[in-house]
């Protein structure tokens, strides 16, 4: 916790607080001279517990002290940030299977477990009344947590916020009842899930492009779906995955990616993005509806653990 006090310094006099030699200034004509009684009060911020330390001393983390060492983000978490950490306490691991957190504790397991604590942080300073007032807010992890206030309370992904604003030297805690979960599946996987993406998956898969989606990212994808591909010229698909075709395959999907994790709102606010093959999409408004290139994302900001998917209605093509 930040905390102030007041120091009053007196000309040519000592006061518990401490003492110095006042100094008269002379800065020019019409100024004025502090006399031998003068006195100026100036406050001094100390220096407070930083966030690992607050919450060893609030004794009801031992779980999140013990992972936080465990993935090695002590220093991380010591820096001066600031940070926003919304905290489960061990009540909120208790929920989670003592076997998962086991697992999660061993070496072998780190960045898994760097990934879900990073999920927890927020960069920047956010207190409760800032938090409120957002719809979602991106963590050091790269996912993003979803806000919501529902009768008079908050919720973070789901977990409601217990207690609020414990200031820290470099930054606050929010207390969690439950840990929250980043999604664990890739890109690929996710669209897998989803059911409506069989063709780009077998083009990802004939252009030599299913292991880039899939790796560490991020990326974001502006994924057509089977109905898109299926607006195509008959022939066009069957012509594009044949292996004579793939560097040509390879062009169009990649005009689909985006390097980083890229959200519709930050999209909307770049205009146009640079993609992996080279060319760049704009993206914007039309009538209300938001679209790269012409093509309609009918489906926006769907989270996978390597970046963003951002579902069209047709194929984009990049300029012969």
């Amino acid at each position: 916790m930040r905390r102030s006090h007041a120091i009053v310094l007196v000309s040519g006099g000592l006061l518990a607080a401490g003492a110095v030699a006042a100094m008269s200034v002379d800065r020019g004509p019409g100024s004025q001279t502090c006399s031998s009684d003068s006195t100026l009060t100036m406050n001094v911020t100390e220096a407070g517990p930083d966030i690992v330390d607050t919450a060893v001393a609030a004794g009801e983390f031992k779980t999140l002290v013990t992972a936080v060492q465990a993935a090695d983000l002590v220093g991380a978490l010591k820096s001066p940030g600031p940070f926003t950490v919304f905290a489960p306490n061990d009540a909120a691991f208790g929920k989670v299977p003592s076997s998962a957190i086991q697992n999660l504790l061993k070496p072998q397991n780190k960045a898994d477990l760097q990934g879900l604590l990073t999920y927890h942080v927020v960069a920047g300073e956010f207190m409760a009344g800032d938090v409120i007032n957002k719809s979602s807010m991106t963590t050091l992890n790269g996912q993003r947590l979803d806000i919501a206030v529902r009768d008079g309370k908050v919720f973070v992904d789901g977990a409601q916020v217990i207690a609020t604003n414990i200031e820290c030297e470099n930054g606050v805690i929010h207390v969690i009842d439950s840990v929250v979960m980043p999604k664990g599946d890739n890109i690929v996987t996710t669209a897998q899930s989803a059911g409506q993406f069989e063709t780009l998956i077998a083009a990802a898969k004939a252009a030599g492009l299913a292991g880039a989606l899939s790796g560490d990212g991020p990326l974001t994808v502006f994924a057509p779906t089977d109905e898109a591909f299926a607006a195509l010229p008959a022939g066009t698909v069957e012509t594009l995955l044949r292996p004579e075709n793939r560097g040509k395959l390879a062009e169009i999907l990649k005009y689909h990616v985006v390097a980083g994790r890229v959200f519709s709102s930050d999209a909307l606010s770049a205009q146009s993005a640079e993609t992996l093959q080279g060319q760049r999409v704009r993206i914007g408004l039309e009538n209300g509806q938001l679209r790269v290139n012409g093509a309609n994302i009918i489906m926006n900001d769907i989270e996978a653990s390597n970046g963003v998917i951002h579902v069209i209605d047709r194929v984009i093509l990049p300029t012969s």
